[in-house]
């Protein structure tokens, strides 16, 4: 609970959360985007009842100027006359005027909302002979105007302006305008509702793991996320577990070299301990019995040495520090290993026959292949019976040299053979206290073939006793190659 207290503290403030920046700009963005969608939409809808203003009174325009050049001449009583026929009380204001700009015709029903200098210029510029359409939106209504020349005979007879108010047409666009604003805030607000909640939701489960890490920090590796979902942050989750799972598990194996191995070397020193204090408190042991005590002291001080040595080549191993490698030929190993090991093959009557082929190169050290050979035959030999056989064989094959060590002794139980490489491990460990085993040897030689990229592996003889074989990718003729192959 203390921990989980602490990990509530290193959590960060409101202005600095990522929930609340990350809400801010979705805000904003979504802001941002129904200002333009309304912008657009209100815009766009404006643009089209003026394209629609303009084909409309175009439209009656071309209907009053045809009426109008229909007549010899324009003056008041027949413009009049026209426009009592056409019957356009529609319009706002209509105004008909001479070449001079004298006014034949005017009639005003409305405010449209143009003032009498822009319909005085807009006429002049029709008896220029242009067609002039002016629209603007404005006090919740549409005000119009079209100015268009009168021609008599192919001449400028002068030109009539009308315009007129449409508030039913700004009603709908205040309308659009309203249901526009309207539906933009519920989205707007239904957007933000919901990118809080997901966005909550997301934090919380990136808080949990969060905490989950400071947890592991301080050292609670069985700790373990629930994994719900199927997203990033599942698998987020996911990955987690296992990297604890990995974390917990060699933190275990940890505890427990360190325990095993402080019993390994516990172990020795109370032997050297008790037999040294033996020779010390009794004066009057028989030389015999002192010379006895003192070759025991002897072989537990070669027990501890071995032992010490072996979790030291562990250790560098762990570290991966990596030795000077070369191409080396395996025979010539395991010659050196043979020799070495024929006394205590000798003193168990062990006959050992070899079938080495020539030209079996790798690419390692000395001491990685010392490892690997020393510790399997020697294993051979001290779990073998006396008179016992071992065979051993050297070979290469489409690319890779096969290492094998047969022996005809005691074997490993099918149960135990998952476990031979475990640090410490010993399938019998009166026996193999017996035999000087420390359980770190077949460890050392599955971590150095691991390092060389090779591949061990361990299995029942039908005949009785093991077959360990280590295959090693083969090093190419040519040094430099071989160095290329690391």
């Amino acid at each position: 609970m203390a921990t989980i207290s602490k990990a509530s503290q290193n959590k960060t403030g409101f202005f600095n959360s990522i929930v609340t920046r990350l809400s801010a700009l979705f805000i904003a963005i979504i802001a941002v985007l129904l200002l333009l969608i309304n912008t657009y939409f209100l815009t766009a809808s404006r643009n089209m009842m003026f394209t629609s203003k303009q084909t409309s009174l175009e439209t009656q325009a071309s209907v009053i100027s045809t009426s109008l050049s229909a007549l010899d001449h324009l003056s008041k009583e027949n413009v009049s006359q026209v426009f009592d026929i056409l019957e356009v009380r529609d319009f706002a204001r209509v105004v008909v005027v001479d070449p001079s700009g004298e006014e034949l015709y005017s009639s005003r029903k409305d405010n449209d909302n143009i003032s009498d200098s822009q319909i005085d210029e807009h006429l002049q510029r029709a008896l220029a002979g242009r067609d002039v359409f002016y629209s603007r939106f404005y006090d919740d209504a549409f005000s119009s105007s079209i100015s268009v020349p009168v021609m008599i005979g192919g001449v400028t007879a002068g030109a009539f302006c009308m315009s007129e108010r449409d508030s039913e047409q700004g009603a709908v666009l205040i309308g659009l305008q309203d249901r526009a604003r309207n539906l933009s805030i519920i989205i707007a607000a239904l957007t933000v509702i919901a990118t809080l909640i997901v966005l909550r939701m997301t934090m919380q489960r990136i808080n949990k793991i969060m905490d989950a890490i400071v947890m592991v920090r301080e050292g609670e590796y069985e700790y373990r996320i629930r994994v719900t979902g199927n997203d990033e942050l599942t698998r987020l989750s996911s990955e987690f577990n296992d990297l604890t799972s990995r974390l917990q598990e060699t933190e275990e194996r940890r505890q427990q070299f360190v325990a095993d191995a402080s019993h390994e070397l516990k172990t020795p020193l109370a032997s050297i301990r008790l037999l040294s204090d033996s020779i010390l408190q009794n004066d009057t042991m028989p030389e015999e019995m002192t010379r006895e005590f003192i070759t025991d002291i002897g072989n537990e001080a070669s027990r501890l040495a071995r032992t010490t040595e072996k979790l030291i080549s562990l250790t560098r191993l762990d570290n991966n520090i990596t030795p000077d490698r070369s191409r080396m030929d395996v025979a010539e190993s395991v010659r050196s290993t043979l020799r070495l090991l024929q006394p205590l093959a000798d003193e168990r009557s062990v006959n050992i026959s070899s079938e080495l082929e020539p030209n079996c190169f790798v690419y390692a050290s000395d001491d990685e292949l010392r490892h690997i050979t020393l510790n399997l035959i020697e294993n051979a030999i001290k779990y073998n019976h006396d008179g016992g056989e071992i065979g051993i064989k050297l070979k290469e094959a489409d690319g890779i040299v096969r290492f094998t060590v047969e022996d005809t002794g005691v074997g490993i139980p099918e149960e135990d053979l998952p476990h031979i490489f475990d640090r410490f491990y010993r399938v019998d460990k009166a026996r193999s206290r017996e035999a000087g085993g420390s359980g770190l040897g077949l460890a050392i030689v599955r971590s150095t073939v691991d390092e060389l990229g090779a591949h061990i592996s361990a299995e029942r003889r039908a005949e009785g006793g093991m077959r360990f074989t280590v295959d090693f990718p083969c090093c190419p003729a040519d040094p430099d190659s071989g160095s290329e192959s690391e």
